[in-house]
């Protein structure tokens, strides 16, 4: 009987109130609810700490190495929150910018090259069209072909130039050996005494003739290689307006040729707005080149008058032997010689 007391009362059950007071049985088991209660505190007290507990992989009994230690997890969760990202600073705001605009300009030059590429592949094989400007294509050829026959005359005006001033130099020093003979030799001191006059008075008439022939090269060159030049380089941005304008025009005959739906109507705004503003372009670009290549002609006739005339009075004066001739073409196109040996002038001088 009295292991059956000590059972029920191992089983009995406690009540706990919602503010966590037992509940009373009785006056007479105060002094056991009190001794329960402090035994609850210890344990509570003593018990392992809810931050340090650890959760086992396994099932019960299973080794330590599938434990996780829940202070790790926290720190782990913490750690892969997802923060908030800091508000761009205005630096930061315009390099993006930047960057977008760059990659738009990459953009829109790889579809350019692309359409032109085809474009010009289609033309070689006979398979495209091409917008064509009889008048005008025959202008710049013919400014080409003049080009290519200007540079050869320059060339060979340099040429002359070189070889005549070797000439010069001869003459000078052989004015010099006739000079030095002629007071050495006094049996021969007449004869050598008129030439070496001869060849100072060549020496110096050849001088003469290399500043009108240097003068000469000088406006050739800048004709060539600044006037024709610059031209040209206007032509060939307006050959490439063309191959552009006659891309973006078959461009947009294959879009008319297409259905029409939602989806190709943006397509084909767009195309006819790239092959306006390409047509816009073409156009200013050929009148441009038109104005530039009359100016030229205009130009070229100006200066070719002048140097043609000036080369002829000064190779015809030099070979005739008259000097005054010689000089006074000179002066008529204000050409000044550089006395030999002469300095710099100072930028005083120049001003």
């Amino acid at each position: 009987m009295t292991e059956g007391l000590m059972s029920k009362a191992a089983t009995m059950e406690v009540p706990i109130h919602g503010n966590g007071d037992s509940r009373r049985m009785g006056p007479s088991t105060t002094s056991e609810d009190d001794g329960l209660e402090q035994d609850l505190q210890q344990v509570m007290v003593s018990g392992p700490n809810l931050n340090e507990t650890s959760i086992v992989s396994g099932g019960y009994g299973g080794t330590a190495e599938g434990i996780i230690p829940t202070s790790a997890m926290k720190g782990s969760s913490l750690h892969h929150q997802p923060h908030p990202a800091p508000p761009m600073t205005g630096e930061e705001a315009a390099a993006r910018g930047v960057a977008v605009e760059k990659f738009d300009i990459m953009k829109k030059w790889g579809i350019n090259t692309y359409k032109c590429t085809k474009q010009l592949l289609s033309e070689r094989f006979g398979r495209g069209s091409r917008t064509v400007d009889l008048e005008l294509e025959t202008q710049i050829e013919l400014l080409r072909d003049t080009k290519r026959k200007y540079e050869c005359v320059l060339g060979l005006a340099r040429a002359l130039t070189n070889h005549f001033y070797s000439l010069v130099q001869t003459q000078h020093a052989l004015a010099d050996a006739f000079s030095d003979l002629s007071q050495k030799s006094p049996e021969l001191q007449e004869e050598f005494g008129y030439n070496a006059e001869t060849q100072k008075l060549l020496c110096k008439n050849g001088e003469t003739l290399l500043g009108a022939v240097n003068f000469f090269v000088s406006s050739i060159n800048t004709l060539v290689n600044k006037t024709m030049e610059d031209t040209l380089m206007t032509v060939k941005l307006y050959e490439t307006a063309r191959l552009e304008y006659d891309a973006y025009r078959t461009d947009l005959e294959e879009a008319n040729l297409g259905p029409r739906d939602a989806g190709t109507f943006c397509r084909l705004e767009a195309a006819q707005a790239n092959f306006h503003a390409h047509r816009a372009k073409y156009e200013k670009l050929r009148a441009d080149v038109a104005v530039k290549l009359k100016f030229l002609e205009e130009n070229k006739v100006k200066v070719m008058h002048k140097q043609l005339l000036l080369f002829h009075n000064a190779i015809s004066a030099y070979f005739a032997g008259n000097q005054t001739q010689l000089e006074q073409t000179l002066k008529q196109f204000n050409i000044r010689l550089k006395s030999p040996g002469a300095e710099k002038p100072s930028w005083l001088e120049e001003q």
